[in-house]
């Protein structure tokens, strides 16, 4: 599986979750860790664990390892390292707080209304 259909995995799982202002950066020439980060919030830990747990089950049944999951204990920032992929899932205060989206202003964005399944 190649990067882009994993970005497509992991923005449909959590779009089923109703993650919220999901955006996905093209790390490509900006940082060697992945090709895509994904960025989305929830507006609660339940919300935003919900978020993740379906993330990574998506990513499982694909047959991808996930290489490393931190910040389930408070869920106010899941990271989710599927090698290729990165996903942030923030809940909604911390994410303004964190700003990842400035933070890694060099990246393109990528077009998630093309991946999105009706």
């Amino acid at each position: 599986m190649n990067a882009k259909e994993l970005l497509d995995i992991v923005v449909n799982a959590a779009d089923d979750k109703r993650a919220e202002d999901i955006i996905a950066l093209d790390m490509e020439g900006v940082s060697l860790m992945a090709d895509y980060f994904v960025i989305c919030h929830g507006n609660s830990p339940k919300q935003v664990e919900a978020i993740a747990h379906e993330v990574k089950a998506k990513a499982q049944e694909a047959e991808i390892d996930v290489k490393r999951l931190e910040g389930t204990d408070e869920a106010r920032w899941i990271l989710i390292d599927l090698n290729d992929v990165i996903v942030h899932v923030f809940h909604k205060e911390d994410r303004n707080y964190y700003n990842l989206e400035k933070l890694w202003a060099d990246a393109k964005y990528v077009n998630i209304d093309a991946v999105l399944k009706p």
